[in-house]
């Protein structure tokens, strides 16, 4: 899915909600190591600098140049490119090399991966025993119930836009893939539920729902999935534009080692 966010790099910073440091935390309790960690698909380097607060040196990758021009810079995070053309060796060279790796970390992105191929550098990377992987994503935020319908009644219209490939977060990766030993924080087909809230301003969630793929494919096909009648519409529901509110986005997190 390389290129599918560049075209909004620059919103996505902004637009996206924080993850709570207590997450960071959490997973840091089940490595028995800290020297490393990765982060895929870090994008801005939101979760990358979140879990530098617990580990020596953490790796940031994706395979969007451009996203990686927004990233966060921290003193124990190293930002890397790494195109789709790299070899799984390549790579697991890269992050440092079998066994070594005490976190991986994928934010929002998992669903979008070759799972099969993915996978199988985890189980090359992660300390065995001792290290861990944790994937997690998030849905619209729960606003209000007027607000709510209007998104959903909205969302519906946008949703032939969004990749296939989505249909794993909407449907909270219950049906994602997880071939690893659960360590208490979700597992395949049961995911861990978690309430992510923020206080935000109506133009700062319009940008959140601008930064989705789904509104990026519907552009380059000419079509506007948030004309100024539906923004009108969607602040009406919200109460006004200058109304800022305390929302909860619901995250779901899933989290293992590799079986031996």
């Amino acid at each position: 899915m390389a290129g599918l966010f560049d075209k909004q790099a620059a919103i996505y910073l902004d637009a996206r909600p924080t993850y709570p440091k207590e997450w960071y935390s959490m997973l840091a309790e089940r490595t028995s190591n800290h020297s490393l960690a990765w982060d895929v698909g870090t994008g801005n380097g939101q979760a990358a600098i979140g879990v530098a607060e617990h580990y020596e040196h953490v790796i940031g990758t994706d395979v969007s140049e451009k996203q990686l021009m927004y990233a966060i810079p921290h003193p124990k995070v190293s930002y890397v490119h790494t195109p789709l053309s790299m070899s799984d060796d390549e790579l697991v060279t890269l992050i440092g090399g079998e066994g070594t790796v005490d976190l991986i970390t994928v934010a929002v992105a998992v669903h979008w991966f070759d799972l099969p191929r993915f996978y199988s550098v985890v189980t090359r990377l992660l300390r065995k025993p001792g290290g861990i992987i944790a994937v997690w994503g998030y849905k619209f935020a729960e606003v209000s119930p007027t607000f709510d319908e209007a998104i959903r009644h909205w969302f519906q219209t946008a949703l032939p836009y969004w990749n296939s490939k989505a249909e794993f977060a909407f449907d909270e990766y219950k049906t994602l893939p997880f071939p690893f030993e659960s360590v208490g924080l979700g597992s395949e087909g049961n995911p861990l539920f978690l309430d992510m809230p923020k206080e935000v301003s109506f133009e700062g969630y319009l940008e959140f729902i601008r930064s989705g793929s789904g509104v990026a494919t519907a552009k380059e096909r000419g079509v506007d999935l948030l004309p100024e009648e539906v923004v009108r519409e969607l602040e009406t529901a919200w109460g006004g534009a200058n109304l800022v509110r305390t929302i909860v986005y619901k995250a779901f997190m899933l989290c293992g080692k590799v079986k031996l």
